[in-house]
């Protein structure tokens, strides 16, 4: 059943391409987000947890 549903859509090719593109957009995109970050403010997130009041 699930066979000939995909099979009657038409063009249903471009789906897993389209999946494929937003899924690795959004990787390169956090990636070059994770690079750019300022390290200061990096660093200072990652040591509020062991800071006392």
């Amino acid at each position: 059943m699930i066979r000939n549903s995909r099979a009657s859509i038409s063009d249903v090719a471009i789906y897993p391409i389209i999946s494929l593109v937003i899924f690795v957009s959004f990787f390169v995109l956090l990636g070059y987000l994770v690079f750019k970050a300022d390290k200061k403010y990096i660093k200072h997130m990652e040591e509020l947890p062991l800071q006392e009041d």
